[in-house]
């Protein structure tokens, strides 16, 4: 079968809800992907950043396989070898003092969402079904009724109402708007520490630690969403660091697993966690063995590896050329690590056309907001690999063209 076959098959049998670039890819290894033809491409997305560690890491690979012909689920009404060992070694890592693991990055966020809830009930004392949390303008947390009942952005919300409430949105990034919009029934705080699918949006520096400032002095959970920016993106283990502060609740996910095997988990550095008793929330899969032993090996090669370093340094690195680049189309270059928006004036004619031009040239990046293209490839690429890919970029969006 060739390419178009197999694209004639996903719009012929498919619901039409994604419209990605046509390329149908077949292979990976490390920071490149193969299409149907054989052609290779540098992999500039990670899938939204959740192979971290590489496409087919060898390591992970053995994990998943070894495990999977011993035990792969149990559902959580019995035990397992695995989930302790994961529990144990994901705290240790992150400094948190409990684990909920769940398998969606969205789960993981609904998860926070009810266990915020019933600790403003119980442990703060505000009024039943009264409870708030405050999110931010232009955030993505996922795709469930609830999630897209507070975004902002009108083609994630139009035609799905009714929507939860219980939400107040403010500017991204406003220490005062928080502050100001902080009430008795104000249960939490959730945000993004870069805001990934705006378009790689970076928060004025110092905002975080003054909201861990302002919470604190609330008593308002601090819910940070690292699903993207956690485990190694931004050059740091999670981004929080990068301000030298702690979440309450932290949700990590994608890069968990290393792109094998949906992972997720809520981790818990105060007693929120604890209003949690048996029967009040689960999942089939959450926790399974397989997912554990999958998600321990990538957080070891994460660490064993040099990845989260390598992250930094090249991060440092591409961010560098990318900003030398002489285009009248560039309009800014922002982002931390190797978590990258390269932002084109609006006259530009939009992301998309210079994404289909970059896949001409064996890079595979994706546009977001119409004008921003996202750079976001694996955690093990190296300083020869992003030279190349600068040479690509710069013949595309360079002065020249």
């Amino acid at each position: 079968m060739e390419a178009r076959d197999y694209i004639q098959l996903e719009e012929q049998f498919g619901a039409h809800n994604y419209k990605p670039l046509d390329v149908v890819l077949s292979r990976g290894q490390g920071v490149w992907v193969w299409d149907v033809s054989g052609t290779r491409y540098l992999d500039c997305l990670s899938a939204y950043s959740a192979v971290n560690q590489g496409h087919c890491h060898p390591r992970i690979l053995e994990a998943l396989i070894d495990q999977a012909r011993r035990l792969t689920l149990t559902s959580r009404a019995f035990r397992n070898d695995q989930l302790g060992l994961f529990y144990q070694e994901l705290c240790e890592l992150t400094r948190s003092h409990s684990v909920l693991p769940m398998n969606s990055g969205a789960e993981a966020v609904e998860t926070v969402i009810k266990t915020v809830r019933k600790w403003a009930y119980q442990v703060k004392g505000v009024p039943e079904d009264q409870a708030e949390i405050i999110v931010c303008a232009d955030n993505f947390h996922g795709r469930t009724i609830t999630i897209v009942g507070f975004s902002t952005d009108e083609g994630s919300r139009a035609g799905f109402g009714p929507f939860t409430p219980g939400f107040r949105i403010i500017p991204f990034g406003d220490a005062g708007a928080l502050e100001a919009a902080i009430t008795p029934h104000t249960a939490g705080f959730l945000v993004e520490p870069i805001q990934g699918e705006a378009g790689v949006i970076l928060p004025p520096d110092g905002f975080l630690k003054q909201a861990r400032e302002i919470c604190t002095r609330n008593r308002v959970v601090l819910i940070l969403d690292e699903i993207q920016t956690g485990l190694g993106r931004t050059g740091k283990l999670l981004a929080e660091e990068h301000e030298g502060i702690e979440a309450d609740l932290s949700l990590i996910g994608k890069a968990l697993s290393g792109g094998f095997y949906p992972v997720s988990a809520v981790l818990s550095n105060t007693e929120v966690m604890s209003v949690l008793h048996p029967g009040e929330h689960g999942s089939t899969f959450g926790g399974n063995p397989l997912a554990c032993a999958v998600a321990r090996m990538a957080l070891r090669v994460l660490r064993e590896e040099g990845m989260i370093e390598n992250a930094a340094r090249m991060g440092e690195y591409f961010l560098a050329g990318l900003r030398a680049i002489p285009s009248p189309r560039i309009r800014e270059v922002r982002g931390r690590g190797l978590m990258i928006g390269l932002e084109l004036w609006p006259d530009a004619g939009g992301a998309r056309p210079y994404c289909l031009q970059l896949k001409e040239k064996g890079m595979l990046c994706k546009d977001t907001h119409s004008h921003t293209i996202r750079i976001a490839p694996p955690l093990v690429i190296t300083r020869e690999t992003v030279d190349w890919a600068l040479e690509q970029i710069t013949a595309v969006l360079g002065a020249g063209e």
